[in-house]
């Protein structure tokens, strides 16, 4: 079943690469059909195998040679490879089905945040609406309501801290990454979005400072925060109650 699983996400993976690349330019995500960005020709199915029409045409176009970037291929494996882990911890459920759209909203908003320095408003209020559901089906499902004072209090806890460090630094923090964290507290709760807030900004000093000893980018340069917001959320969904657990039986106990 893994396979399977995987399978798909590589293929909601192609999918995602259309949305990275259309959104922003305000473009339909449906119409027109896939087609080279260079020469405009519309792609045939096998042009669009995910992975191996990549690895087959030895990354260009098929019709005019033009090099297609290897974020095509990244993205699509890493679809694969989040939603083979989602299903690993969440198997056939209901979880499985909103933490794997998730993630897919969550891989387009990081592309496009990186290479656009924006979070659209639109996929922020996907992921809002897509929570709100998901834990009320959750609840008629078990007849457990969910913490919504805790979902609330994270919600506002996400936004406000990443206001006040985004006043402080004067934009260092933009609207969209306070959007963002805002609506994965919501999702998180408070222990959890606050490891996230914790870890994304160990993972985006890290990552800065890598690039800064690389000399790919100097101090002035600005380096989007929303892709870091989202790694730190994808440790804190997996990983963020042994993480907790650790720290407290570590240092607290």
């Amino acid at each position: 079943m893994y396979i399977q699983v995987c399978i798909f996400g590589c293929i909601i993976g192609s999918f995602l690469n259309v949305c990275i690349y259309r959104i922003p330019r305000e473009e339909s995500i449906v119409y027109p059909s896939s087609h080279c960005p260079e020469c405009n020709t519309p792609l045939k199915w096998y042009d669009l195998l995910p992975i191996f029409s990549f690895l087959f045409q030895k990354g260009k176009c098929r019709y005019c040679g033009m090099t297609i970037s290897p974020q095509y291929l990244i993205v699509e494996l890493l679809s694969g490879i989040l939603y083979t882990i989602i299903f690993y911890f969440y198997a056939a459920t209901v979880d499985f089905v909103f933490y794997s759209l998730l993630i897919s909203i969550l891989i387009t908003i990081s592309y496009i945040d990186y290479h656009h320095q924006i979070i659209p408003d639109s996929l922020v209020g996907t992921i809002l609406l897509l929570s709100i559901f998901y834990k009320t089906i959750l609840f008629a499902i078990h007849k457990t309501p969910f913490n919504l004072q805790d979902s609330i209090l994270a919600l506002l806890i996400g936004g406000g801290l990443f206001l006040i460090i985004a006043i402080a630094s004067k934009g260092g923090i933009g609207g969209g990454d306070i959007k963002l964290i805002s609506v994965l507290g919501f999702i998180l709760g408070i222990k959890k979005t606050i490891l996230t807030i914790l870890l994304s900004f160990i993972i985006g000093a890290a990552f800065s400072i890598f690039l800064l000893i690389l000399k790919k980018k100097e101090r002035k340069d600005v380096i989007p925060f929303g892709p870091f917001i989202n790694i730190a959320f994808s440790i804190a969904l997996f990983f963020g109650d042994s993480i907790i657990n650790w720290y407290v039986f570590s240092f607290l106990i």
